[in-house]
């Protein structure tokens, strides 16, 4: 599980038995906000546009699995569909940096985009 250090608290894992979207999402309120929070758009370096599609739903927290990435770094996410933005934890995934993303639950939620859709993300690295 990735350590959120833009959250005011860890999300906690959600518990065995957790089948809705909301039961998943153990992020508070307080996450939530900072983490859409106006980043500075001048800062950060576009890394690339991801098709990316839903990660484990048992991770909590604001993350990107990405393989435009070889180390952790801060970063965030926008979609240009919706316009929204969400300051993320970039995580290293094997593969070719043409190949698709992950992202949590959570900063999916805040995107605005469907669970299901593959939606293509801008991801920067802060």
């Amino acid at each position: 599980m990735v350590a959120p250090t833009r959250l005011e608290s860890a999300p906690k894992r959600p518990p065995a038995s957790a089948r809705t979207v909301e039961q998943f999402d153990t992020t508070t309120t307080q996450d939530r906000a900072a983490a859409v929070a106006a980043p500075d758009q001048g800062k950060g370096v576009l890394l690339g546009r991801s098709v990316t599609s839903l990660g484990a739903p048992t991770e909590a927290g604001f993350w990107v699995k990405t393989p435009l990435v070889t180390t952790r770094a801060k970063g965030r996410v926008t979609s240009p569909q919706t316009g929204n933005s969400v300051q993320v934890d970039l995580i290293p995934l094997g593969g070719e940096a043409t190949g698709g993303s992950q992202i949590s639950l959570a900063a999916m939620r805040l995107l605005g985009v469907a669970l299901t859709d593959l939606p293509e993300l801008d991801i920067y690295q802060q």
